[in-house]
């Protein structure tokens, strides 16, 4: 009996977890790094090095503004799926690629919350039993109830009813 209310209990505890993502800080670096390395022959070695602290630092605050703006979307859209009653159980930080990611835990399955965490290119897109729909990111923060309604009524309603042969 402990074990059925244990696997009914939500795990989900209101927060999404943080996705700073050491590949794209990477990437940030490497590219700051290499543009900077550019700048070397015409300014000096003291130019190289601010180039290169401007550039990653700019860098790393675009994937940290990106990433809180992805988040925030993602925590929007799961307390008000999980204040419509659809059941969460989890959410987790995933990896795939260079994309930050979140997956959402369901009886029904997992939906995959993410996209491309830097601020002026920042994308969202939500997977659901492999199929997804793409938007940007401000957009979908702009419009996040009516995202929410259209997507818990694609997940919770229609995609947790009944098959009909």
């Amino acid at each position: 009996m402990q074990l059925e209310q244990q696997s009914q209990e939500s795990r989900w505890r209101g927060t999404v977890p943080s996705a700073l993502d050491g590949r794209v800080l990477g990437l940030v670096v490497v590219t700051a790094a290499l543009a900077a390395s550019l700048n070397v022959p015409y300014g000096g070695l003291p130019f190289g090095i601010v180039a290169f602290a401007v550039l990653a630092g700019g860098g790393v605050g675009v994937h940290l503004l990106g990433e809180r703006k992805l988040r925030r979307i993602t925590n929007g859209l799961v307390e008000r799926w999980d204040e419509a009653g659809g059941r969460i159980e989890d959410v987790t930080r995933t990896s795939d690629g260079m994309r930050t990611e979140w997956a959402v835990h369901t009886p029904d399955g997992t939906i995959r919350i993410g996209g491309i965490a830097l601020v002026p290119i920042s994308r969202l897109s939500v997977e659901w039993q492999g199929v997804g729909d793409t938007m940007d990111a401000g957009e979908a923060e702009a419009e996040l109830d009516r995202l929410a309604d259209g997507l818990f009524e694609e997940i919770f309603e229609i995609g947790s009813a009944p098959q009909r042969s």
